[in-house]
Order: structure tokens, then C-alpha cells, then sequence
């Protein structure tokens, strides 16, 4: 797979290094329904769900312009099938059935949390998010707020080079 970065694009030039473990420690995505890339950047994860899942519908959201443009170039350029979308313009009713996300932790906690409480409750039933949070940068700290303030279950799936991965799912009721 080829992509082209930016600069003003997060992780412009390289593949984050959260963004890998991410990408290494996910399950496959299902094969169809509406994956999420929540704060896409240049798209590495919305391409890698789109690959792995050809009939799954793939969505990147980013506020920044430049990161949509970057991830469906990057989409066309692979022949990958990804939309990218600002927050704002991705209202529809549809579940999200699969949401990974390598999310903007330096925006601060108001706006991650505000992010959190906009997007979560909008997976499936059956759907399931991966965060992948940097344990210096509060990943431990953002699994107990979840659990406090979403109803959802979080459990850490894997954690390597100082980043974890959190699985989020629905609470059953």
C-alpha cells in the first residue's frame, strides 16, 4: 500500500507509532456494515479497514480538510473504497458497527471527552470500538472515565510500546 502525508496532517511522514499498534492488534472488521476511522489524519487506519473488510463501508472523520483530502487520495490511489467526512457532515442514522481510532489526545480532555460522548453511543448493539491512547498521555485515566460516564464496557486487548489498545463496547442491558 502506497499513501502520500503532509505536513498539518497528524503524523505527517510516518506511520504513528500508535497508529501501528493499533493497526497490529485489532481483529479483522466485519466484513460488511459502517466502519469508522474517528480523527483519520491521512488515513492509514481507514485504508487498513477497507482492505481487510472490501464490503464493509469505510468512513474516515477528520475536522481538518487537508487530512480528508489526503485519506481519499490515499483511497483512490490504493483502489480502496474509504469516504472521508468532517464530524458535522456524518449525521446518518446508520450503527456503527466497528470504530477504530488513534484519537486526538492533545485536544484535551473536554474535547476527547466531548468526541467520546458523540461517537460511542452510536455504535451497534454488537459493534465495537478500538482506542489506541499513549499510557504517558492518560490511557488509563480515559478507560476509567469511560466506564464512568458512557454506558459501555471497556477492557485494555493488548498494550505494547507504551500505548494500549481499549476495546469499547455497548453495555448489555
Amino acid at each position: 500500500m502506497t499513501a502520500g502525508t503532509a505536513a498539518g496532517v497528524f503524523s505527517g511522514g510516518r506511520l504513528d507509532p500508535g497508529t501501528a499498534v493499533l493497526l497490529r492488534e485489532v481483529p479483522d472488521p466485519p466484513a460488511s456494515g459502517l466502519g469508522v476511522d474517528l480523527g483519520c489524519g491521512w488515513g492509514p487506519i481507514a485504508l487498513a479497514m477497507a482492505d481487510a473488510a472490501p464490503g464493509l463501508r469505510v468512513v474516515g472523520i477528520d475536522v481538518n480538510p487537508a487530512a480528508r483530502a489526503l485519506t481519499e487520495a490515499n483511497a483512490h490511489r490504493n483502489g480502496l473504497a474509504v469516504e472521508a467526512r468532517a464530524p458535522e457532515e456524518f449525521a446518518g442514522p446508520a450503527p456503527i458497527d466497528v470504530l477504530w481510532s488513534n484519537p486526538p489526545i492533545r485536544v484535551g480532555k473536554a474535547v476527547l471527552h466531548e468526541m467520546m460522548r458523540t461517537w460511542l453511543p452510536r455504535l451497534a448493539p454488537a459493534g465495537e470500538a478500538y482506542l489506541v491512547v499513549n499510557k504517558n498521555l492518560g490511557s488509563d485515566s480515559l478507560h476509567r472515565w469511560l466506564e464512568q460516564e458512557l454506558p459501555v464496557t471497556v477492557a485494555r486487548v493488548a498494550s505494547h510500546k507504551g500505548f494500549r489498545v481499549l476495546r469499547v463496547r455497548p453495555a448489555r442491558t
